[in-house]
């Protein structure tokens, strides 16, 4: 990377900071859960997969003493481990109990919340048809919260179409929390009209924070050339949040760290967006802000679209 960005776009920079972006509930939650039982335990403590999808966050707690297994088998005996804020099926717990391992939930509470719709469901006799995106934790969670046969995988209009179910079948549907608003407002669209039948949820499943990042982002891409978006490449709402600004017409590019920002991005450039996803904590965007600064003038405006005030309780195990 060159030390200093081209002399031809030494012109002030605007950039317009997101607000909300970066860390929600559940992710401070479940980041609190480990750091809280490192101390309640003393280290190491054992973390099945990721806690939340970010390595700058995952680093700082290896430095702290978590160790990362992506199977319980990995747990020595007798150690404590806790479930990252995706969610795991139920047999992951079930296996947890009858190795005797003392286990914390990490789960995102509006993750839960959706585990919980499951099953009243498939108790009412429904088949579920979920929304959400093939392979990603939050999905092979939500999945494992039923028996096999009972909830059938969509990720797009195209999925729905392809969807064989008889007419008299008793349908539900639910979704991944952290998808696109607008991509699943379609699905669900295509859903309710093959299937008038279907039943969906009170409420949204789409959680507070990944809409009002979206919304967040939304507000603007549209004054920008280029958004930048902090987030790990297998971070759903981060993913979703690249989209967003480039349906708006702007440039966006993912990031996990300021030393990937390239000189070349800038050029031209006199409105720059920027944003984080709920795993990506506020040192990332003071870092990519300092480092936009170092050889152009940049003046910061934020721009807030919502205020989050919502706060999760922790497990029992770890309130003093």
């Amino acid at each position: 990377m060159n030390a200093a960005f081209p002399a031809s776009d030494n012109a002030p920079l605007r950039l317009l900071l997101a607000a909300p972006r970066g860390f929600c509930a559940g992710v401070d939650r479940a980041i609190e859960i480990v750091e809280r039982a490192l101390q309640h335990y003393g280290a190491p403590v054992y973390v099945r997969h990721e806690i939340v999808h970010n390595r700058y966050v995952v680093d700082g707690l290896k430095a702290k003493g978590a160790v990362f297994v992506e199977e319980l088998d990995e747990v020595p005996d007798g150690a404590p481990v806790v479930f990252s804020a995706h969610g795991v099926p139920k047999a992951v717990p079930e296996a947890a109990t009858n190795r005797g391992l003392d286990w914390l939930d990490a789960t995102c509470p509006l993750v839960s919340k959706v585990h919980r719709q499951a099953e009243r469901q498939i108790e009412g006799g429904r088949h579920i048809v979920f929304i959400g995106h093939k392979g990603h934790p939050e999905v092979i969670g939500t999945l494992g919260q039923v028996p096999d046969g009972t909830i059938t995988l969509v990720e797009t209009v195209a999925d729905v179409a392809a969807l064989d179910f008889a007419a008299d079948i008793p349908l539900a549907f639910l979704t991944q929390t952290t998808l696109s608003v607008d991509d699943t407002a379609e699905i669900v669209q295509a859903l309710r009209t093959r299937f008038p039948q279907i039943v969906g949820p009170k409420a949204e499943d789409i959680c507070y924070a990944t809409s009002n990042r979206q919304a967040a982002v939304k507000t603007i891409a549209t004054q920008c050339e280029l958004v930048l978006v902090i987030g790990a490449p297998n971070s759903s709402n981060s993913l979703r949040l690249v989209e967003v600004a480039e349906r708006c017409g702007a440039t966006a590019i993912l990031i996990q760290r300021a030393a990937e920002i390239e000189d070349a991005w800038l050029e031209g450039v006199n409105t720059i967006g920027l944003t984080a996803g709920a795993s990506a904590p506020e040192e990332l965007v003071n870092e990519v802000i300092a480092r936009l600064s170092e050889h152009r003038a940049v003046t910061v405006e934020q721009v807030v679209s919502a205020v989050e005030k919502m706060v999760f309780k922790l497990p029992r195990q770890l309130v003093d």
